[in-house]
């Protein structure tokens, strides 16, 4: 364990150095849009129930809230569009993107408009599991659908308020089992290491996957960031990383029987290429929406995560940027091997053409390089550099304490909103 320990750590404390944000001037613009194609991420953050695990930015639904949101997020989509962007993916998340269809619809074919974006992935529910929502969103040109599953243990559901929302893992199962094969890819995002979970209930997870067989998995380790840790205690006990890896190897060996790694906790059947982390498959991204992030050139752009100012900015023209990160080449150079070795491999050439110097250059964070080398985390030969079969669960470590330190920026960015989210509640 000393090892991952190690990681950890090591990532712990980059991360808050690489997420100290500052104000952004918005009268201001990001920079001008790259020559290849962008990822693009659309963020809608209502949901009709606030899951006491999650630190994604949100809100408790409200109709009208909703809908002036959606309107105001049209607005930035054109803005970016008249700035002269071109998107080449999609990924609308949440919150729950398909809260109001008929918003989300409208709003997909703007992209399509504006756009014309190669794919779509879009993030939703068990409650909106149906053979009609499904038909919708595939109709409309998206080709993956991303379901929130988190366990289909019962317990476990209760305690994490989704068995009354959803119902039990059983019916969960009979609807994701009526609509399989109506979409290209079906992803169903899953998370373990809760406190009170034990291997059996880990594996029946899995029997149930095998018996589904959806196009994708993705399983998350639990990530607990500062603000939720006292809720998630008092719920399951406190939150520890002992038998994490033993988890995650179960994880993987069970499901290398039917797909292949395609990040370090996604796994998908031929033909599923898009995953949840397009901070991954993209170099560059725009976020649009309250509390989403882009990065364009070396700079981090994070969204106000005020509805109220979203919706006043965007109604003057202007774009809602609240605060910034730029990197120096050498932490753009340690941030582009975290993210892209997430993704499993990545080409010499490419990360030598970005920044003039091979990837295991001592200026570049080469130690870091030997470092996993020497541990047996990745293999590099002449044109690439992989993440091996162990290297993978080192990877998920890294991922995971960089996503804590995502979500504990939210919550700081979020805490003078305590006052508008009782305002929306509320109404």
């Amino acid at each position: 364990m000393f090892v991952e320990n190690f990681i950890g750590w090591f990532l712990r404390y980059k991360a808050k150095a690489y997420l100290k944000f500052e104000g952004f001037d918005n009268t201001l613009l990001p920079p001008n849009p790259p020559l290849d194609n962008t990822g693009l991420y659309v963020h809608i953050p209502f949901c009709k129930g606030l899951c006491p695990y999650c630190s994604f930015h949100r809100f408790e639904f409200h109709e009208d809230t909703t809908r002036i949101y959606f309107k105001a997020l049209r607005k930035e989509l054109k803005i970016y569009k008249d700035m002269g962007y071109k998107i080449g993916e999609v990924y609308i998340g949440g919150g729950t993107p398909t809260i109001m269809m008929d918003e989300l619809i409208d709003t997909i074919c703007l992209i399509h408009k504006l756009f014309s974006p190669g794919d779509i992935s879009v993030e939703t529910n068990p409650d909106h599991i149906t053979k009609k929502d499904i038909a919708l969103l595939v109709d409309m040109g998206v080709s993956r659908i991303s379901v929130g599953i988190q366990s289909f243990d019962d317990t476990i559901l209760r305690l994490i308020g989704r068995y009354d929302r959803y119902g039990s893992g059983s019916e969960i199962k009979s609807r994701l089992l009526d609509v399989m094969g109506d979409a290209d890819t079906l992803n169903l995002d899953m998370i373990y290491n809760f406190p009170i979970q034990t291997r059996s209930m880990l594996e029946t997870d899995l029997d149930v996957i095998e018996e589904i067989r959806p196009g994708q998995v993705t399983f998350y380790p639990l990530m607990v960031p500062d603000a939720t840790k006292k809720r998630m205690s008092k719920l399951m006990g406190k939150i520890s990383y002992k038998k994490e890896s033993t988890f995650y190897r179960i994880i993987q060996d069970r499901l290398s029987n039917n797909y292949t790694p395609s990040s370090a906790w996604c796994f998908s059947k031929e033909n599923s290429g898009m995953i949840d982390e397009y901070i991954v498959s993209h170099d560059q991204y725009v976020g649009a929406g309250s509390g989403s992030f882009g990065l364009i050139g070396n700079t981090i752009y994070s969204n106000t995560f005020s509805i109220k100012e979203y919706v006043e900015q965007l109604a003057s023209g202007r774009l809602p940027l609240k605060s910034k990160k730029t990197f120096s080449v050498k932490e753009m150079a340690r941030y582009t091997f975290l993210m892209n070795l997430f993704g499993l491999e990545m080409k010499r050439g490419d990360f030598k053409k970005r920044f003039g110097r091979d990837v295991c250059s001592i200026r570049l964070g080469g130690l870091e390089c030997l470092f996993f080398l020497l541990i047996g985390g990745i293999h590099i030969d002449k044109d690439m550099v992989r993440v091996t079969h162990k290297g993978m669960y080192y990877w998920v470590i890294m991922m995971r304490e960089f996503f804590i330190g995502v979500d504990n920026f939210r919550e700081t960015s979020r805490k003078d909103l305590l006052k508008e989210d009782s305002q929306l509640k509320n109404r």
